[in-house]
């Protein structure tokens, strides 16, 4: 596949940046859009399978994205592979679900990292650099549908390596990592898209589901749960609970940029600028809005901008995203595919 041209600013981000990673409603920007994001000044954006159609759109659409900013702004898409990938064939490579993959591949660890640098390279070309991967939740037999065959494996250790390899190969081809769902997504019987999910294990069981995230403590992003810890805090789910928050920083040690996952999914109750309000109140960097809906992200971006706190982990991040290494990628898929 071949690089789009992109043109890059060399600006530097503005300071003052909104609380919020936002949406777009479409294939381009309109001009209430425009107008809207200059005015918020998101830190980022984030894409869907709606803004997709072709190589040379996509990429359009990126930069109409970043020149309302005026910088190079992050621009984020989930790209896991299997059921949740907003590019998809032809324009673009289709990957089997991650637990797939992992579970028949003669090599799984080298196989993750091929992954990651496949994908990478798909997202690099049309100006995406920051992917919703990897899924760092231990799978379990309870673990729902909408999330099982996403995970990396039913262990933490397996979780952790082939995490680790996703994250790096990502990397290597100049895309960044945002881990999900911290700090731990397996144990959840319901979709949190539709409902709150309740874990009861003790404390001490827990121990497993937090451990890949403490032994990739050292990725700039994360991205946290919707799910009730009942061990830790009984009412409030991870997002929105303090208790979790500061088990997130202080155990499991992430020092990085955290956001929420999206605000609008119904495990959260409220409207959404009173479940945006509770997560940053919370401790949470930045939330996560996602419909491109823009009476919902008027109501988010009232909610202000980061904290200073919050504002020194987001630019540590964009100013660290890495940079492709050059690599002979055909040479790498057909790797992958061989295993």
């Amino acid at each position: 596949m071949r690089p789009v041209c992109l043109r890059v600013s060399v600006k530097s981000p503005v300071m003052g940046q909104g609380a919020y990673i936002l949406g777009c409603q479409g294939l381009r920007l309109t001009e209430a859009e425009k107008s809207f994001f200059k005015q918020a000044n998101p830190w980022g954006f984030i894409l869907f399978g709606r803004n997709v159609d072709r190589p040379d759109q996509l990429a359009a659409l990126c930069d109409e994205l970043r020149d309302c900013l005026g910088w190079h702004a992050p621009i984020l898409i989930d790209q896991e592979g299997g059921r949740v990938q907003r590019l998809r064939g032809p324009q673009w490579r289709d990957f089997n679900p991650p637990l797939d993959d992992i579970t028949t591949k003669s090599n799984p660890e080298r196989a993750m990292w091929l992954r990651g640098r496949l994908i990478a390279d798909d997202l690099a070309a049309v100006g995406i650099d920051v992917n919703c991967a990897p899924t760092l939740d231990v799978a379990r037999d309870i673990t729902h549908p909408f999330l099982r065959n996403r995970c990396y494996g039913f262990d933490a250790d397996t979780v952790a390596k082939m995490g680790r390899a996703m994250a790096d190969g990502m990397a290597a081809g100049g895309v960044a990592s945002v881990m999900k769902h911290i700090p731990g997504h397996g144990r959840g019987t319901a979709d949190s898209h539709k409902d709150l999910p309740r874990v009861s294990a003790t404390r001490s069981e827990l121990t497993e589901d937090f451990a890949p995230f403490k032994d990739l403590n050292t990725l700039s992003m994360g991205m946290s749960a919707h799910i009730v810890f009942e061990a830790i805090d009984p009412d409030l789910p991870a997002t929105q609970s303090p208790a979790c928050l500061d088990m997130i920083r202080n155990e499991i040690g992430f020092k990085g940029l955290l956001m929420t996952d999206d605000i609008s999914m119904q495990a959260l109750t409220g409207t959404v600028a009173q479940r945006a309000q509770k997560a940053l109140r919370a401790g949470c960097d930045l939330v996560l809005h996602c419909n491109g809906d823009m009476a919902e992200m008027e109501t988010i971006a009232a909610l202000g901008r980061m904290t200073d706190q919050a504002q020194n982990r987001a630019d540590r991040t964009a100013k660290t995203r890495p940079k492709a290494q050059s690599i002979d990628i055909d040479a790498l898929e057909a790797e992958f595919y061989a295993l």
